[in-house]
């Protein structure tokens, strides 16, 4: 596994990455009192007409004590007097305490205020005052690459709460990498250029951090190719990244890694694919024993199958997709799954309601916001969302109706995935023949979020506290 020395590391720039937007949000100005009268002004009493004091009811009450009325007037004139002079001074003070928030905070006031030689020392923080959240920087931060056969996607992060993390920057970009290998044998020179492009990308982000620990991996185009160790050594002269390839078993466990938290704790079993641009992997997920925190560890069997949604397309055609061709399409990945010797382990839970499927692709993601009808692809309502079989039944027949220029017309599909939709369709109902589910749940995660995963895990940064700090 790469570390971050893997590739070159810069020096982060001071100060906080993520502005913090609470940080004196709708607070007063400090050091101005709404209670207090304006400085250098006059009395609240001064310029008022002496009035004469009201007499009793018997006429002779006002009369009574009057040296007495005199003194106590005089009195509560002069402790108005010093009353006001203390919040003259308080105010003063407080007024250069803003002055010195002003230019740590944010750089200069616009006019700068000189204290007075006669003002009193600016008061000091009182400890019932809120202390600043640490800037993120702090944090351990982690990343993680994953070149595939049609997209190139970054993620760093860092750690939150127990098994959770905050995503600080992302990238995502369809560069086609696997385009025309299935017939070539070998990535093509524009495909190569593509994917180094968006790598720059990834590798200026990574150098801008100060990334504790990163895996940046390479999957099944680069395992094909044969030009596949050739082009990751261009990579790393060029955008400065070592990749590794990782071999398939790896991808679906680090596809599981990153689902974890979409199992409900009741679950007995799940079938978890991830149908990607060159290949497809299976796990069957076992859950009827005692939970284990890692759902890896509950894998009973798996496959990847040698297609996807990019080297299918090319085989059978991606826009012209008649039914007939939509039905050999699935044949031809049910014919694979056939010889899947595991494909039986999650046998005795089938038939039960808290067995379902966990598909984490684009396919998937796309189907959910057809059947959503969202006018924009919108992650937050995508994923975790529950699929009933009527439901996805209805959106393959749909997808499998529209034409090409219907299928780009639509806002969660658009121009760069109609060609490759329906072969992801495809394989899905082939999934489905063999593991048949009332349910299916939506993901939009997983090689990536499966990474941070493991990383944080094996840093310890959750061992010791539910914040992610070590």
């Amino acid at each position: 596994m790469p570390a971050a020395s893997d590739f070159p590391v810069r020096a982060a720039p001071e100060g906080p990455e993520v502005e913090d937007h609470d940080t004196g949000a709708g607070a007063p100005e400090v050091g101005v009192s709404r209670a207090s009268p304006p400085s250098g002004g006059p009395s609240p009493s001064a310029g008022r007409p002496r009035q004469a004091r009201p007499q009793s009811g018997n006429g002779q009450a006002g009369d009574a004590q009057p040296q007495r009325g005199k003194a106590r007037k005089r009195r509560k004139r002069r402790r108005g007097r010093k009353v006001f002079a203390r919040d003259e001074l308080a105010t003063a003070a407080h007024l250069v305490a803003a002055s010195a928030v002003n230019i740590v905070a944010a750089g200069p006031p616009a006019v700068s205020i000189a204290p007075s030689p006669m003002a009193a020392p600016p008061p000091q923080p009182r400890p019932e005052q809120p202390i600043q959240r640490p800037p993120m920087q702090e944090l351990p931060v982690f990343a993680a690459l994953d070149l595939g056969t049609n997209n190139c996607r970054l993620l760093v992060a860092v750690p939150q709460r127990h098994g959770q993390f905050r995503v600080i920057d992302a990238f995502s970009r369809i560069v086609r990498l696997g385009e025309g290998l299935t017939a070539n044998g070998h990535l093509s020179q524009a495909a190569m250029d593509r994917a180094v492009e968006a790598l720059k990308i990834c590798g200026d982000k990574l150098r801008n951090r100060k990334i504790k620990k990163a895996r940046l991996i390479a999957t099944e185009a680069c395992r094909t190719a044969d030009n596949g160790v050739e082009f990751l050594q261009r990579v790393e002269r060029e955008a400065g990244l070592k990749l590794e390839i990782i071999d398939r078993q790896t991808e679906a466990r680090l596809a599981v890694s990153g689902c974890g938290s979409l199992v409900e704790r009741d679950t007995q079993g799940v079938v978890l694919f991830d149908i990607g641009g060159g290949s497809s992997e299976i796990a069957l997920i076992d859950l009827t024993g005692q939970r284990s925190p890692r759902l890896a560890n509950h894998i009973v069997s798996w496959t990847s199958l040698p297609v996807g949604v990019v080297s299918l397309a090319e085989r059978f055609g991606g826009r012209t997709v008649t039914r007939e061709i939509f039905a050999a399409m699935v044949e031809d990945v049910a014919v694979r799954l056939r010889s899947f010797d595991g494909r039986d382990r999650l046998s005795h839970v089938l038939a039960s309601p808290k067995f379902h499927l966990l598909g984490t692709s684009g396919t998937v993601t796309t189907l959910a916001g057809v059947h959503l009808d969202l006018e924009r692809y919108d992650r937050r309502r995508v994923d975790g969302l529950w699929m009933d079989r009527d439901s996805v039944d209805r959106m393959v027949e749909k997808l499998v109706g529209w034409d090409f220029q219907q299928r780009c017309a639509n806002p969660c599909i658009g121009a760069d995935r109609a060609d490759l939709v329906l072969a992801g369709c495809a394989i899905l109902e082939a999934i489905r023949a063999v593991w048949p589910s009332e349910r299916l749940r939506v993901a939009d995660r997983g090689l990536r979020e499966g990474i941070l995963s493991e990383l944080m895990a094996d840093d310890g940064v959750w061992r010791n506290s539910g914040r992610g700090r070590q």
